[in-house]
């Protein structure tokens, strides 16, 4: 998007134009002036002996008057740079030269300044010194990519605009503040890591607080058969209205499923049959983890093996409870905590909140998250257990365009990591995730 805005690339479609003047700050930037210099040391090729170009001469070319530019002295004391002028440029570290750019952009009086992850190759104290100088700065507005939260300026206010896939997926309405900016960029830049690990399951002597050991899988998915559920034949009937028939559905371990289909199709229906939520899994030809339904077992039996993450529960967990014990209820299938945690519940919530990027909200209000960090926090309670089989019930309604891609993100991260089976509903075409390959489209089944 930087490389588009400075005008470099062919506009293959649409438009692109602007008045202002720009500069840019970038890696790209940076290596075309390092060529250039070098084309010049060259040039005794040709017989002419080349004079290494000094950052003074570099600074003139930008500005004849550039010690007379009202942020020169401002921005040479932030980089520590006023040592260099003598310098041929191309002797200088790469740290030095990144700072030269940057001298370049504001001395050239432009009023739009690209900055491509400007503070790569800085030092510390550069680092901090540059930052406050950005946020006081008035010459230009500024157009700053970040790829983690140490990117951002302290105390600066923006408008936030993220990308993915080289396309825009969300940008805010207005300027966000400083913590407004972190706060909805937490939880993206953690999930958006390539090494992402799942926090395991609890043994038995965990669940007791006896041993801070766990295993990578849970010992009760490991003793369960290959097939979770299988349903033969399934309908569901309310009086004379058939919602479904004739539905043959088998649920393999690991082999995710979206479930879709418009309004009434008996998405929910068919989902509170397996959890047991709704009478028709006694009248159905229904196997669930080895066991046929109606056959006197426990209801408990069932639903052990099972979490579920759904726009109802969502709606009903308004208890006082803090981040961490959300996470942590999800052992014990509670709204709200109502026993003391152990020491090893609270280590797998921590890395449940270190996964979401929340570590740092732990303690706070269940209720004083944003909507979509609550939505978050739910998903991940339903998967403390690592349940055999994983309900995902419309997990992205509510959400707006950035926390749903979030929400997107964690569901593919759940159902890389392998140690429980995702049954994912969503009716939309366009929250597809990429681990999940079996679709039921429920309207298949509708009379």
């Amino acid at each position: 998007m930087i490389s588009a805005l400075a005008g470099n690339g062919k506009v293959v479609s649409g438009s692109r134009a602007c008045s202002s003047v720009v500069a840019e700050v970038s890696v790209f930037k940076q290596q075309a002036l390092i060529e250039e210099e070098k084309q010049k040391d060259s040039a005794d090729i040709l017989d002419v002996i080349a004079e290494p170009t000094q950052v003074r001469e570099l600074f003139a070319r930008a500005n004849e008057d550039y010690k007379s530019h009202r942020y020169y002295n401002e921005l040479a004391s932030a980089l520590r740079i006023e040592h260099l002028l003598d310098n041929g440029f191309l002797s200088l570290s790469t740290g030095e030269t990144r700072k030269i750019i940057i001298m370049l952009a504001w001395l050239s009086d432009a009023t739009i300044i690209l900055l491509d992850e400007p503070f790569e190759g800085l030092d510390v104290e550069a680092i901090s010194a540059f930052s406050r100088f950005l946020v006081s700065q008035q010459q230009a507005s500024l157009v700053l990519t970040a790829n983690k939260l140490a990117d951002i300026p302290k105390n600066m206010q923006a408008q936030l605009i993220v990308m993915d896939d080289l396309a825009i997926t969300w940008k805010s309405e207005d300027k966000l503040s400083y913590d407004g900016l972190r706060s909805e960029l937490s939880t993206w830049f953690a999930l958006e890591s390539d090494d992402i690990d799942v926090p395991s399951a609890l043994n038995a002597k965990d669940k007791h607080g006896d041993d801070s050991n766990r295993n990578d899988l849970n010992s009760e998915l490991d003793s369960l058969p290959h097939t979770l559920i299988q349903l033969k034949d399934g309908f569901v009937r309310f009086d004379e209205r058939t919602v479904f028939e004739k539905l043959n559905f088998t649920l393999n371990k690991n082999a995710h499923w979206q479930i879709t289909g418009p309004n009434g199709s008996g998405k929910t229906c068919l989902l509170q049959m397996f959890t047991g939520d709704n009478s028709h899994c006694y009248t159905n030809d229904l196997t669930m983890f080895g066991i046929k339904r109606g056959t006197g077992e426990s209801i408990w039996d069932i639903k052990k093996h099972i979490g579920i993450m759904s726009n109802a529960l969502h709606m009903q967990y308004k208890v006082n409870a803090s981040v961490e014990h959300v996470i942590i209820s999800g052992f014990h299938d509670s709204i709200g905590l109502y026993t003391r945690p152990t020491l090893a519940e609270r280590m797998v919530a921590e890395q449940w909140l270190e996964v979401l990027g929340l570590k740092q909200k732990k303690n706070a209000p269940f209720q004083s998250l944003s909507f979509g960090d609550q939505r978050l926090v739910l998903i991940a309670r339903s998967m403390v257990k690592h349940p055999a089989v994983l309900i995902l019930d419309e997990p992205c309604n509510g959400l707006d365009d950035f926390n749903r891609q979030k929400a997107l993100k964690l569901i593919d991260i759940l159902a890389k990591a392998g140690t429980s089976t995702l049954l994912y509903v969503n009716h939309n075409p366009e929250e597809r995730i990429p681990s999940i390959h079996n679709t039921l489209n429920m309207q298949d089944y509708n009379v």
